[in-house]
């Protein structure tokens, strides 16, 4: 493994044994508590990532006929809904069983995979391999807050795919500043989050109407947006709507608005 590869991987490995730590000690009810996806329980959460995992490590899919959830709008989300349904009668601890089976074997196969090797990341785009053990972090860091959210048990929101979290979701910024909010020419938006995880970052609208990170955080921005990390998770991950969650916004409150409305960054 080369630098980043192992960096990701441990990520990855942290987020999961943490989520497995949590999971044994669930209720029998905790488990089939709703969460922020979209019809998805607790249970739910961790059979999609049993699913993703013995899909990389080569499983057979599981053949089921999913339902017209309301909640699946794409061929994509069926795809994903298969390895979920195939175990809604499964208990929960035997999920969380075979999730760290796969844990183990997936740490086991990972050594000997190539981290330059290209491969279609999550976002469609091209990528190493490397780049996709980040994404692999930052999506089981974020089922995990999901289910530590729905369950009341929150924690390691300063993980290390805490920072995969960032790093990646944060490259869309700008789009939701330029194209999402409309935000004009020589317009800028100062992001201002704190908590277990801080960053101070601003995006600025050039004459062309595309939104780029400002080398240097402008001291009059024309809308500020300050939140804790936790919240900003649940806007761009598309969890929630800004009304669920406390921004204090200043300058251009309607363009803070316009932001705010547009910052789920996940399909």
């Amino acid at each position: 493994m080369n630098d980043e590869m192992r960096a990701n991987v441990a990520a990855f490995e942290q987020t999961v044994r943490s989520s497995l730590a949590l999971a044994a000690t669930l209720g029998a009810a905790e488990w089939e508590r709703p969460t922020d996806c979209p019809g998805w329980t607790v249970k739910d959460q961790f059979s999609h990532l049993v699913s993703v995992e013995a899909s990389l490590l080569g499983d057979p899919v599981p053949e089921v006929e999913v339902p017209e959830f309301d909640h699946i709008r794409n061929d994509f989300a069926r795809f994903l809904e298969a390895g979920v349904h195939a175990r809604r009668s499964v208990p929960g601890p035997r999920v969380a069983a075979e999730l760290a089976d796969v844990l183990e074997r997936r740490l086991a196969q990972l050594p000997g995979l190539d981290p330059d090797e290209p491969t279609t990341l999550p976002n469609g785009k091209q990528g190493t391999y490397a780049l996709f053990m980040r994404f692999r972090a930052m999506d089981c860091w974020t089922h995990e807050q999901d289910v530590r959210r729905a369950v009341g048990r929150p924690g390691n929101l300063d993980a290390p795919a805490a920072g995969c979290f960032w790093d990646i979701l944060a490259q869309g910024l700008p789009l939701v500043v330029a194209r999402k909010a409309g935000a004009e020419p020589g317009q800028s938006v100062l992001f201002r989050i704190s908590g277990p995880v801080e960053r101070r970052v601003a995006v600025v609208v050039d004459g062309d109407g595309r939104g780029a990170f400002a080398g240097e955080v402008p001291d009059d921005a024309t809308a500020e947006l300050d939140m804790e990390w936790e919240c900003y998770v649940r806007l761009t991950a598309g969890r929630c709507g800004p009304d669920a969650v406390e921004v204090r916004a200043k300058g251009d409150t309607e363009l803070a608005g316009r932001v705010l409305a547009g910052m789920a960054l996940t399909p």
